[in-house]
């Protein structure tokens, strides 16, 4: 079966003839800007749930709600975004790229205002993040196949630009969508979501051209190589934590004193080093190596998850690691799939991204439950110390780990030089 990845060639790409033959720029900047709408709005979503999830926790018909079936209604969206990509790139082959993100932006703005409605009732959150996933799913793939179409040369900074979109929705909208909540409440804040994103996402997405799409096949015999097979299940266990700052730092913020707004600016700061580590990595990998970087990247996730966030008990001190993690958390989706596309070359890169992104879905749907879960039996969200949430920082802090010692196996396997640029 042929089919596109969602991220093919995302910071490496094609040097073949027929991508030589692109000639950068021109129209390819409309396409650019169309894909940097999608991304804010699929981020902005990602980088506000935990604020919406604390608001909503907040409320006296929640109380009761313990934080670990929030997080897995947005730990369904946040899945559903990877899982569903392969069957969104077979649906833009059958209605265009145009359609499929029309489709997108369309059901992301569903999802919100089902949310609106359904502020007091679990069900209709779980239908809301559904609806998100399945958006999602589509503005993402459509985001990171598009631009190779209409760049070669300057494919890096094309991609960058996209991705810096999702990295400024995050930012902005962590902070909007708390002062929305203090000024008009959660439900309304939801109805804003979904008529701004309509009225961004659908002129852009009207915008969006074709060239010819490319595509890969799934081969699964890539994993036959040890480097890969050892690379692609430390994105496997590795994407267990990535989530768990952004939708819990909120609850641990307002457990150790913070404001609410306060809280807010804390996510605004994780979610502009996130984007400040996109942008940093995919540099730092042409220089550096990226199967280097890669593990640079994850073992500072793990070092700040487990000797600062453990620790954090003042604003100055969570702070810290919201900048530190963020950069961490933001690098982690360049580094790993150029550090796999360099493994693999021009050709093998499509499928083997493909597959690890595809992986990476259980622990999407996982991760943040498992926290929550841990949250709950401590009950450290009705509690007032950080050593309460401990549990479930070295929880997260561990899978890091874990997936940091398979990356530098990964790094060993194919040179044992960890100064040589690979």
């Amino acid at each position: 079966m042929e089919v596109d990845t969602i991220t093919s060639q995302r910071e490496s790409p094609d040097q073949g003839p027929e991508s030589a033959s692109i000639h950068d720029g021109g129209y390819g900047w409309v396409i650019v800007f169309a894909c940097f709408v999608q991304t804010f709005w699929v981020n902005a979503w990602t980088g506000s749930w935990g604020i919406l999830q604390a608001a909503l926790l907040a409320q006296s018909t929640m109380r009761d709600i313990p934080a670990s079936t929030l997080s897995f209604v947005g730990s369904v969206g946040l899945s559903l975004t990877v899982a569903l990509a392969l069957a969104c790139v077979w649906l833009a082959g059958v209605i265009g790229a145009r359609w499929s993100t029309l489709l997108g932006i369309s059901l992301f703005s569903a999802s919100t205002l089902v949310g609106s409605f359904t502020v007091r009732s679990v069900g209709g959150l779980f239908v809301s993040g559904t609806l998100y996933g399945i958006g999602g799913s589509l503005m993402y793939t459509m985001s990171n196949s598009l631009p190779v179409q209409w760049f070669h040369i300057r494919l890096g900074t094309a991609n960058g630009l996209v991705k810096l979109g999702g990295g400024i929705g995050a930012t902005v909208m962590a902070i909007v969508v708390q002062l929305l909540i203090d000024k008009v409440g959660v439900a309304w804040t939801f109805r804003a979501m979904a008529l701004a994103s309509l009225a961004s996402g659908v002129p852009a997405a009207l915008l969006i051209k074709e060239r010819e799409p490319s595509s890969s096949s799934i081969n699964a015999s890539l994993f036959r190589d040890l480097s890969f097979f050892l690379l692609f299940i430390a994105g496997f266990v590795g994407i267990f934590a990535l989530y768990i700052p952004s939708f819990f730092l909120p609850t641990v913020a307002t457990s150790i004193g913070l404001s609410p707004t306060t809280a807010a600016a804390v996510m605004a700061c994780y979610n502009a080093c996130m984007a400040v580590g996109r942008l940093s990595s995919g540099l730092a990998c042409d220089k550096l190596g990226p199967t280097n970087m890669l593990l640079a990247t994850m073992a500072l996730n793990a070092i700040t998850m487990l000797a600062i966030w453990s620790v954090a008990s003042t604003f100055a001190v969570l702070t810290a690691f919201a900048a530190l993690n963020g950069i961490a958390n933001g690098a982690f989706f360049v580094t790993m799939p150029t550090a796999i596309g360099r493994l693999l070359g021009p050709h093998a890169a499509p499928a083997g991204i493909g597959m690890a992104v595809t992986g990476w879905s259980v622990g999407d749907l996982l991760g943040n439950p498992i926290a929550g879960f841990l949250i709950t039996a401590t009950h450290a969200d009705r509690g007032s110390s950080i050593a309460l949430y401990r549990p479930a920082i070295f929880y997260a802090g561990g899978t890091a780990a874990i997936s940091t010692a398979l990356v530098l196996l990964a790094r060993l396997k194919m040179d044992v030089n960890l100064v040589k640029k690979l």
